[in-house]
This record gives C-alpha cells, structure tokens and sequence, in this order.
C-alpha cells in the first residue's frame, strides 16, 4: 500500500500535535506547582497577619528582643 501525500501531511501533523501537548503537559506541570508554591506563600503571610491581629508576638520587637528588657538611656 502506498501512502498518498494528504496521509503523509496528516501523519506529521499528528506528530507536531503530540509533542505540543507533551510540551504544554510538562510547561501546566511546572505551572502548577509554582502556583501552589504561591498559594503556600499567600497563606504563611494571611497566617501570620492573622496571629499578629490577634495579639501574639506583641511583646516582640522587629529584632526579636523583648521590649520590656530594653533599658532607657539616660
């Protein structure tokens, strides 16, 4: 049996269409994950605005020293 033209154009086209959706496939997979890397970030920082909302690390200063134990210069 001996394959026309069309059949041969069709079969590459098939080709490129695989390795396009293999591509697109590994490129959604990458995607998703950093997506839920974010996701991951967005919720660590709504966590802690959250904590400090409701009064823990209050007594903590911005280098984690407790602001009762700092003595006033004279």
């Amino acid at each position: 049996m001996r394959l026309s033209v069309i059949q041969v154009v069709a079969a590459l086209a098939a080709a490129v269409c695989v390795v396009i959706a293999f591509i697109a496939a590994g490129v959604g997979l990458i995607s998703s994950a950093f997506m839920l890397l974010a996701v991951a970030a967005l919720a660590f920082i709504a966590w802690t605005a959250v904590r400090r909302a409701l009064g823990h690390d209050q007594a903590r200063t911005a280098i984690g020293r407790d602001s009762r134990s700092v003595q006033p210069k004279p």
